[in-house]
């Protein structure tokens, strides 16, 4: 999968790419230095071992950096923070010293740095100047008159309000604005312009001129609402175009331990045969080492994988012996690679951050 971010030009950024994060990692006088302040901060009674209780905050940390709701919220994320916890305890140990701490914390970064490097996360500060040149540009009117035609034949009877709501979502960061998706948006940003706009064409019916007009007054008022209360959004766009799974075909040595590992945990009938039905479960095992997004979290992928299943007739249910359905899977990553590769599938996705970075975890803040 290539990941492009060349296309946000911003000047308020930062990119989150896991290279931070490697530094901290491969640098071993830092790492040790950073895993000694943890654990003194963790071993609450200075024993020299870190029990449940007290790896408790570094597992809340980790789910934090993660991106994960916090521990209760839901049964999914709970699972995630269950599966970190025992990583340190191996499911079985009531405390944990500092070495297997070390080993076990040096693990999930290089995983978390992996995936950052994989899919880039950029921090975008909008500030409403990227909405003000966007408006006041050469491409507004083109760009504008676009947008419009996209609305009105979706919707034959528009009311200028209406219009120019529909208007804003349409817009992105590349033009400067957030996404209007957010409720923190839409009430503190969109309504107040939308009120302080004294549009006397609101209730009338839209034409190209007074849609231009009118939507330039009501983006002025939005720029000038984000450089009173500027936005973080987190922006991430990733085209899958199969080299990642390209790659992995490739190297026969990690495919096939990928699928050994993979088939481990699934059920094989008294003739040691796998069902079909598993076929999707070990590809989503796969699925990383291949840059697939998780089954049923990008629905264009979704189709591709759709496709190859129907090509090969995976899903009749039958069983099969293992190194058949071996490959089967791999006639299907060969399938959902020739695909992307010629019809590559972008993805973008942007989402406000509502509270600090730096404040989201302490997992690689340093200890006071």
């Amino acid at each position: 999968m290539a990941t492009n971010t060349s296309s946000l030009k911003k000047k308020s950024e930062q990119v989150l790419d896991g290279s931070d994060i490697m530094e901290l990692v491969e640098n071993q006088e830092a790492f040790t230095s950073f895993v000694d302040h943890k654990f003194k901060e963790l071993d609450k009674d200075s024993d020299g071992h870190l029990s449940v209780k007290e790896l408790q905050p570094a597992v809340a940390d980790i789910g934090a950096a993660l991106g994960l709701p916090a521990q209760g919220s839901s049964p999914d994320s709970d699972h995630i923070y269950s599966e970190v916890l025992n990583e340190f305890t191996q499911g079985k140990q009531e405390k944990v010293s500092k070495t297997e701490f070390k080993e076990v914390l040096s693990d999930i970064l290089v995983g978390m740095a992996a995936g950052l490097k994989r899919d880039p996360i950029v921090i975008l500060r909008i500030d409403g100047e990227d909405l003000s040149e966007f408006i006041n540009g050469p491409s507004y009117e083109v760009e504008m008159l676009s947008v419009f035609s996209q609305i009105v034949s979706d919707d034959a009877v528009l009311h200028m309000r209406d219009c120019i709501v529909k208007a804003l979502e349409k817009l992105t960061v590349d033009q400067g604005m957030p996404p209007s998706s957010d409720s923190w948006v839409t009430s503190n940003i969109i309504e107040p312009a939308l009120q302080s706009w004294d549009g006397n064409n609101q209730e009338k019916l839209v034409s190209q001129e007074t849609f231009l007009e009118e939507f330039k007054k009501v983006a002025e008022r939005v720029a000038q609402n984000l450089k009173e209360q500027p936005v973080i959004v987190a922006h991430s766009e990733n085209t899958f175009d199969g080299s990642g799974i390209k790659r992995l075909l490739s190297n026969k040595f990690e495919l096939d331990k990928l699928l050994n590992t993979a088939l481990e945990n699934v059920p094989k009938d008294r003739n040691g045969k796998v069902s079909k039905e598993y076929l999707r479960v070990v590809l989503d095992v796969v699925a990383p080492s291949a840059s697939l997004p998780p089954i049923g979290a990008v629905e264009q992928i979704d189709k591709v994988v759709a496709d190859a299943f129907d090509m090969i007739n995976a899903d009749d249910g039958k069983a099969v012996k293992e190194d058949e359905f071996k490959k089967l899977l791999t006639e299907i990553l060969g399938s959902v690679m020739l695909q992307l590769e010629g019809n590559p599938i972008s993805i973008s996705s942007n989402s406000v951050v509502h509270e600090p970075l730096a404040s989201s975890s302490s997992l690689l803040q340093p200890s006071s």
